[in-house]
């Protein structure tokens, strides 16, 4: 089977739009015949990655958007999630294990990332990430 890139959604920047996630990845788990396990990874995993990009990213501004693209190729999928900001770089984010950041309401999103998904790319400046999973 050969990949597939899909536009697959493309939501403005206000934060009430991560709903349209849970449907949209609902969808994706018909069609890919998906483990409960792996569907509830994704689900977080493209949350906060999409959170991220929509307040981090394009700083709530919803006439920017957010665009999800999907690809799957055998036993991989891949969510690449691109926004319209100057980007960051995830290698300078502070450790949220640490006994420092326990109590601190936020700063966990991409750390759950990282946890949840085979493997984790961030591009463009880190505008955008690209969130790998083995189906198998």
């Amino acid at each position: 089977m050969t990949a597939k890139n899909l536009l697959m959604l493309k939501i403005s920047s206000h934060p009430s739009n991560i709903a349209c996630l849970e449907s949209f990845l609902h969808d994706v788990s018909k069609r890919f015949q998906l483990r409960e396990d792996l569907f509830a990874n994704m689900l977080i995993s493209l949350t906060e990655a999409v959170n991220n990009a929509i307040i981090h990213g394009n700083q709530c501004d919803d006439k920017k958007f957010v665009h999800v693209y999907l690809e799957h190729n055998n036993d991989r999928i891949s969510f690449r999630v691109c926004d319209e900001g100057k980007g960051f770089n995830p290698e300078n984010l502070p450790d949220p294990t640490a006994e420092e950041n326990l109590c601190k309401e936020g700063g966990r999103g991409v750390f759950l990332i990282k946890q949840l998904c085979d493997q984790v790319d961030f591009d463009n400046n880190g505008s955008t990430v690209k969130l790998n999973f083995f189906t198998r």
